[in-house]
């Protein structure tokens, strides 16, 4: 279905793009044509991925803290400078840790609303604004996680990406007059290094978790990487506020409440 030429002449910007889902998504659009920009916080992990990327096609890389629009909008400068336009943005930057809701504090909440509601929307607006809107012509594809029934253990990404699958419903229609296309993909557990950071016991129950997706597996990167270049390419040409799960029917019958039930056990006496 893919073609080696599929996004030929194609800019993409993947945030995120150092490692994990971003990086498989980075290489996909790369093998099928496109030239690439990955952002993300460090340049020295993003010089590393760039060198290993390089060998799939031309990709570039620039520091970028998502929260800061000033750093923002010296990306969408450095694009226009390497490329002169944009035609992809899929913002995959992004983080949080797990927490029982009455112990997450200010900082904690704040930070993590931040980065992955605010961030996501300082991004579309500067590359909307200065790439899409201006062309009449754009993708942008969210990155979010399974809320379909809430997201117990995590309220705070929980919040940040409702409010992100909202933006995306919401400019689907406002920029519609510009042919801006905007969607969602919702991952469900994939196979990354994302789940790394988290502490044993939590790792313990992954085991559990696996066996409870309706299609008994976690998912893989490049799924993710595969759902993404669909809603990207213009094969989703009359595709637009959508949200697309890639969690094996995880969001369907997955009992939500592993997560902070081995968190609570952590302070049983």
């Amino acid at each position: 279905m893919f073609s080696k030429d599929l996004f030929k002449n194609k800019i993409a910007l993947v945030t995120g793009g150092r490692s994990g889902i971003g990086f498989a998504i980075a290489k996909m659009m790369l093998e099928h044509g496109a030239k690439v920009m990955i952002a993300s916080r460090k340049t020295d992990k993003l010089e590393k991925a760039a060198e290993e990327l390089s060998q799939f096609g031309t990709v570039h890389y620039k520091a970028c803290d998502i929260r800061q629009t000033e750093q923002i909008k010296e990306l969408a400068d450095q694009i226009k400078s390497d490329f002169g336009r944009l035609d992809i943005l899929v913002n995959n930057a992004g983080g949080q840790f797990p927490v029982l809701a009455e112990m997450l504090n200010d900082k904690g909440w704040n930070a993590v609303i931040n980065n992955n509601l605010n961030g996501t929307f300082f991004m579309t607006r500067e590359m909307s604004t200065s790439f899409f809107i201006p062309q009449k012509e754009g993708t942008i594809i969210n990155i979010i996680a399974d809320v379909f029934r809430g997201f117990p253990g995590m309220i705070h990404t929980g919040a940040a990406r409702a409010g992100v699958e909202n933006i995306t419903k919401t400019l689907a229609m406002e920029w519609s007059d510009f042919n801006i296309r905007i969607n969602c993909v919702a991952p469900g557990i994939i196979e990354s290094s994302g789940l790394d950071t988290y502490p044993p016991q939590v790792k313990a129950m992954f085991d559990d978790a696996r066996k409870a997706i309706p299609l008994r597996r976690f998912g893989e990167v490049e799924d993710v990487a595969n759902a993404v270049c669909f809603l990207a390419s213009p094969l989703a040409s009359y595709i637009t506020g959508i949200t697309l799960y890639v969690d094996g029917a995880q969001h369907l019958n997955m009992d939500k409440m592993g997560l902070p039930t081995v968190m609570r056990s952590f302070f049983s006496p």
